[in-house]
């Protein structure tokens, strides 16, 4: 009595076909990671940029009345750290240390100047000015010079990052360099600056009008 011998069937096992698309995977990618490597073949998949925007609308127009008569340059190191509870930095966690710089004008606005507020004697030789005070405006984060010197991130967070729309977003760090500009600013002398150059901005205009004595004082009325 003779046993039949079973011939292997040719279908392949679901979990095989699954393996062998893994490995496939793995194998494209390892080989652009290694085309990328060599000098004059990783533009070979290179990326290109397109700019598809749309022309800029007009949205507003203002007129201004402040005068500009200073502005600051101020460079911050913000090192911000994000942790979760009961998990380590290595699992789930952020660092950022971001160099962020920008400039902070300092202005004074001639718009709230009144008439009351201008005194001419009546030989036209002598005026008195009261100015309000210089103000700050806001910081502006200047992109070119501004960058991260270094981000860590925690396995989960790397994972997130790969389904993220904007996986490299600097907002956080961003928002916190603009914070620490203003409070830089806001302890300057800035605004005393300002409220010098425009006193002397004044002094040179109106003499050059006739008036042999000019005179600036800003808020309370305390002399400039």
């Amino acid at each position: 009595m003779t046993t039949p011998v079973r011939r292997p069937s040719g279908r392949m096992p679901g979990w095989a076909k699954t393996l062998a698309v893994s490995v496939l995977v793995l194998a494209v990618l390892f080989t652009v990671l290694r085309l990328s490597l060599i000098p004059g073949l990783k533009d070979v998949f290179g990326t290109e940029t397109h700019d598809r925007s749309g022309p800029a609308l007009l949205k507003s127009v203002r007129d201004l009345s402040r005068y500009e008569a200073a502005s600051g340059n101020f460079q911050v190191v913000v090192d911000l750290e994000k942790d979760t509870k009961y998990l380590p930095d290595a699992v789930r966690g952020t660092r950022t240390l971001y160099i962020g710089a920008g400039t902070v004008d300092a202005y004074v606005d001639l718009g709230k100047v009144g008439a009351d507020d201008v005194t001419v004697d009546q030989d036209r030789t002598s005026v008195t000015l009261r100015l309000p005070h210089a103000a700050l405006g806001t910081p502006a984060l200047d992109p070119e010079r501004s960058y991260a010197v270094s981000k860590q991130r925690g396995l989960l967070d790397r994972l997130g990052d790969l389904f993220s729309d904007n996986p490299n977003s600097e907002q956080a760090v961003q928002k916190l360099a603009v914070r620490h500009i203003a409070d830089a600013a806001r302890d300057s002398e800035l605004t005393a600056r300002a409220e010098s150059n425009t006193t002397g901005m004044l002094q040179g205009l109106l003499r050059s009008l006739g008036f042999k004595e000019v005179r600036v004082t800003y808020g309370s009325g305390d002399g400039a």
